[in-house]
């Protein structure tokens, strides 16, 4: 005798239904974990490198590492982007970024000067940029990552120095600012001079939990193969003199 009475199409299609979705959900988190290893790793590598020079890789950075670079130059006036709604040890804030032109070169390099709290729940007073050439140092790392896109920045349509972004897309700074930009953003080494707050360690979630995600998701995956097992499996019948 079977151990198992025969299930019907729906009954079967939706059990295969959601082991595939749990064990691709716990796959995915899986490669998340990795990504945010390797992330982790580029930042941890990156503090302790040799400083390069800006010019050799600027245009076609290493796609395997965060370069620690040197370069010299001037900031560009009467521009400077701020980045909305970060937070930094629980507190709320901005990252303040402004574009940079080495010298004897045509295409600029949009710097984070670091994180500002808020105050009183306002924009924080910027301070001045400096006018003089200044020698930076910095890692030079991809733009954060833009996310969903509810509504846009609408850069175009704000005036004066400052501008306020939700996130960082390059190719709209460049057009506002009307110069081509490099492929990265330069993290500005920590400057105890500064009021900006320079920690450059990402703000991720930790590996550990996506594979505890992980760990559920493939949990899930074998709960639906057991509930299948339970509500289709042949229950013994007992002789009709056995007492009950």
């Amino acid at each position: 005798m079977s151990l198992l009475r025969r299930p019907t199409w729906f009954a079967v299609a939706l059990t295969v239904a959601g082991v595939l979705l749990f064990t691709r959900l716990g796959v995915w988190q899986l490669d998340r974990a990795d990504e945010k290893d390797e992330l982790l790793r580029r930042y941890a590598a990156a503090s302790e490198a040799p400083v390069e020079d800006f010019a050799s890789i600027a245009s076609a950075p290493p796609a395997d590492r965060y370069p620690r670079v040197a370069l010299s130059g001037v900031y560009l006036p009467g521009h400077r982007y701020v980045l909305d709604d970060q937070t930094r040890a629980g507190q709320a804030g901005v990252h303040v970024y402004v574009p940079f032109l080495p010298k004897g070169d045509n295409h600029a390099v949009l710097v984070d000067q670091g994180f500002l709290p808020r105050e009183a729940g306002s924009l924080p007073k910027l301070p001045p940029v400096p006018e003089a050439p200044a020698t930076l140092l910095g890692l030079y790392v991809p733009p954060p990552g833009v996310g969903i896109r509810l509504g846009g920045d609408r850069l175009p349509e704000q005036k004066g120095p400052d501008k306020t972004l939700v996130y960082v897309d390059l190719g709209e700074v460049a057009a506002d600012l009307h110069r081509s930009l490099y492929p990265r953003v330069l993290l500005l080494d920590t400057d105890p001079a500064s009021i900006y707050a320079r920690e450059w360690t990402p703000a991720v979630m930790p590996p550990a939990r996506h594979r505890a995600y992980a760990f559920q998701w493939f949990t899930f995956a074998l709960a639906a193969v057991v509930i299948f097992v339970l509500l289709h499996r042949n229950r013994r019948r007992r002789p009709r003199n056995e007492n009950p």
